[in-house]
């Protein structure tokens, strides 16, 4: 298989209608932990205000200030169990461990609340306290297990993966998966490029479903977390050389012969041959979110003004909408729409992108030069921020048609150039700030360009974010290759 432009594969039946029921995300385990901690929250700070109403004299009970001590207690055992990973599925799954882990939690803010608050009898304390908790905890736990139990069951929080390579080597790991204990791997599909004689068109039950050049197509068309490649000791070769093919898939990508007991956590230190990590982890998803949301709001409350402003000058100027929208690539190479104040006389616009904007290009407009130098026309993939569709900090998306200066696609300009797209786009990003802006007139531009968003993706966190977010407006000063 050569390397090319994977979103230009069209998969076989077989495997679109596997990617078809895949395409909505399975439920994350992150997510049940979340309305755990956000349940929980409520209920303890519940329990601790009821127990101090019991232990404290009539006359000497103030409510609000109980609330306070409560959801102070309440934050305390929460971010206790958050931290002592009492919030896993496997515990939750396991009676006598939440409530045990439920107990621990809540002896420290117990033990220090009695003694700080004003009570009227220490045993009429320690009584209330002990029978708040039993009556917050043990139903709440008991019904908590119930739930993350058939949800586990149900299979709504399996992890699902494909296999890559067939025969003896698959069968072994679908025999190893189906006799591990608490199995939360769910197949779906088998790709291989051998015939149907080393290769069977199905193996135990799961179908092979299509080549190597389908799998990263299934990928970019479906929601799946793990890519499992069952070849053996003997294939290092074509091991490493799938390895190096799978590197632009923002899924996880584990391997079954090095594997001891197939449970594949990318949580676990292990050798890195072993796997390659997964880049946009529920962890990552969720802090991101709630970065973007968060400040995409308050920069549209800072900005628009400025928006205003910029509508009225492109409606002034020249006839024609005054937002443009152009497809680009999205995250996992998908294509979403993108909006941007239009800087172009609205004959020439150009929605593939197949043309570069040059220096003094007579398609912008005296306004759009503006908006472009000044990045002001993107202020409105905001509310793309706010959709979803992109992130604040990320690699920049381009159109699907993008060329160079030389009508060079940049898939061949750079090889494996997608693994960019391993993270949601975004409106600024680390090759932004670091001068990797505008026209590529040059192979060399695009290369680090790329070299600089592999490395944002490589090294994320919500600090790198706030780095870039902040360093923007700076390095719009010294930009010199925007027109």
């Amino acid at each position: 298989m050569s390397k090319m432009d994977r979103h230009s594969i069209k998969l076989n039946e077989a495997a679109q209608n596997v990617a078809l029921v895949l395409q909505r995300g399975a439920l994350e385990p992150l997510w049940l932990a979340c309305i755990a901690v956000c349940i929980d929250v409520f209920v303890f700070a519940l329990a601790f205000w009821f127990a101090l109403y019991g232990a404290t004299a009539t006359e000497q009970f103030a409510p609000l200030d109980a609330a306070g001590w409560a959801i102070l207690g309440s934050g305390v055992v929460v971010t206790t169990m958050v931290v002592l990973g009492g919030y896993r599925s496997k515990v939750m799954a396991n009676r006598v461990s939440f409530i045990g882990y439920s107990l621990l939690c809540a002896i420290a803010p117990v033990i220090v609340g009695i003694a700080l608050a004003p009570v009227a009898n220490m045993s009429t304390a320690i009584a209330s306290t002990a029978l708040s908790l039993t009556v917050a905890i043990i139903p709440t736990r008991l019904g908590g297990n119930m739930i993350i139990r058939w949800v586990i069951e149900t299979g709504l929080i399996a992890r699902r993966a494909v296999i890559a390579g067939g025969g003896e080597e698959a069968a072994r790991l679908i025999r190893g998966l189906n006799a591990r204990p608490g199995n939360d791997i769910r197949l779906h599909g088998i790709f291989d490029d051998r015939d149907d004689i080393r290769s069977p068109k199905q193996v135990l039950g799961i179908p092979k479903i299509g080549g190597y050049q389908d799998l990263i197509a299934f990928v970019r068309a479906s929601d799946i977390e793990l890519v499992i490649i069952a070849l053996p000791f003997a294939a290092e070769k074509r091991i490493k050389w799938l390895l190096d093919e799978f590197r632009v898939l923002p899924v996880e990508v584990g391997l079954s012969t090095y594997s001891k007991d197939f449970a594949f956590d990318q949580h676990r230190r292990v050798p890195s041959l072993e796997r390659l990590k997964r880049s946009y982890a529920p962890e990552c998803r969720l802090a991101k979110r709630l970065f973007d949301v968060f400040f995409a709001l308050c920069a549209l409350a800072v900005f628009w003004p400025v928006m205003v402003l910029a509508a009225l000058a492109i409606r002034l100027e020249s006839p024609g909408p005054v937002l443009f929208r152009q497809h680009r690539h999205g995250y996992n190479n998908r294509i979403i729409e993108v909006l941007k104040f239009r800087s172009m006389y609205s004959d020439m616009t150009d929605p593939l992108g197949k043309k570069v904007v040059t220096k003094g290009d007579p398609r912008v407009t005296r306004v759009g030069r503006f908006l472009r130098r000044s990045s002001i026309d993107e202020l409105p993939q905001l509310f793309n921020v706010l959709r979803g569709d992109l992130s604040l900090v990320g690699p920049r998306p381009h159109a699907v048609e993008a060329m160079s200066s030389q009508y060079e696609r940049f898939t061949q300009i750079v090889d494996g150039y997608s693994a960019r797209h391993r993270l949601p786009p975004g409106i600024t990003g680390w090759a932004q700030i670091n001068g990797w802006r505008g026209e590529i007139d040059d192979a060399t531009k695009l290369e680090a360009r790329f070299e600089h968003d592999l490395f944002y993706i490589e090294n994320w966190s919500v600090w790198l974010d706030l780095k870039i977010l902040f360093q923007t407006p700076l390095s719009l000063f010294r930009e010199k290759g925007a027109y």
